[in-house]
């Protein structure tokens, strides 16, 4: 690195196997989960101060960042950006991107523009990805030196506005659509609308379903018990929160030689691009967190970045 700058000449992109980016992600996504993944790239560095005693290795070089391109639950946030393009063959969607500290910020961009080019190669000619504005936090027990216990809040996500995917050339497309979500504000995390319909409808992983709200502090179902019932007592046990988010913000790339560029035209209305100053959204703290940070004296935040 010059002057805390980013040298390539010390980093390599490479394909990696699922589950080393599964690890990665799970270590270090705020969302810790990977979604249906056709293709998997990692960042692979040299430099031994990046690498520390948890970095896993490929051929000798430390992992430090991972790309997927992964499969969307619907074919429309494909088609409705690249109508021209068959959902899944030729276009995917940037499910994950994860860099670990203290690889520098603008490496970012480089590491996408170098997946773009081994994508294209592969026959894909249109990626999309989202931005979420909204920042992510959750709570945290702490135990003090003198053993009482109090609780810190750690920043899971300080909120994008996909900064880094300008940086590598995105074309800006407004917002996904505004939803409704069922959201956790002490776990920083959102239930998934098809998370609750298992639970409603008792369909085939429901039971998983019930055991995560379980694991998040929710009392066990009785047996008999009718499951809506369950469920807003629940969601009430684990502090869950309707809140309304205006839409995620929507990028897309044509990649690939340039005549097919031109067949990848984006049928969507183009944007300015957002600013984090004016387009993030406010922290979704509930009154109990704020309670829980004014009080405690510790504070920490993952410095994992992600998208």
């Amino acid at each position: 690195m010059s002057e805390g700058g980013f040298d390539a000449s010390q980093f390599e992109v490479r394909p990696i196997p699922e589950s080393l980016a599964r690890l990665i992600v799970a270590r270090h996504h705020y969302a810790g989960t990977l979604p249906a993944t056709r293709f998997s790239w990692g960042m692979l560095t040299r430099d031994e101060r990046l690498i520390d005693d948890s970095t896993p290795q490929v051929d000798g070089l430390g992992l430090v960042g991972v790309a997927c391109l992964s499969v969307p639950m619907a074919a429309s946030v494909l088609s409705n950006v690249f109508p021209q393009l068959e959902p899944f063959t030729e276009s995917l969607e940037l499910g994950r991107l994860v860099l670990t500290d203290p690889v520098p910020a603008n490496a970012e961009s480089w590491f996408l523009t170098r997946v773009w080019q081994q994508a294209a190669a592969t026959g894909l000619r249109g990626i999309v990805s989202f931005a979420d504005p909204l920042p992510r936090h959750r709570v945290a027990a702490v135990t003090l030196p003198d053993g009482s216990v109090t609780e810190s809040v750690e920043i899971l996500s300080p909120g994008h506005v996909g900064s880094c995917y300008q940086g590598a050339g995105a074309i800006a497309c407004g917002r996904s659509t505004a939803r409704t979500l069922i959201y956790l504000p002490r776990y920083g995390t959102v239930l998934s609308e098809r998370t609750l319909s298992k639970i409603r409808q008792q369909e085939s992983g429901s039971a998983a379903a019930e055991k995560r709200l379980v694991s998040l502090g929710a009392s066990p179902r009785r047996r008999g018990q009718d499951p809506l019932t369950w469920l807003r007592s629940a969601l009430d046990d684990v502090g869950a929160t309707r809140l309304r988010h205006p839409g995620n913000f929507r990028y897309a790339w044509p990649i690939g030689p340039r005549r097919q560029q031109q067949r990848s035209a984006i049928a969507i209305a183009t944007t300015p691009y957002p600013k984090a100053a004016t387009h993030r959204l406010a922290s979704p703290l509930s009154s109990s967190l704020h309670h829980s940070a004014a009080r405690s004296p510790l504070s920490s935040s993952l410095t994992t970045r992600h998208h």
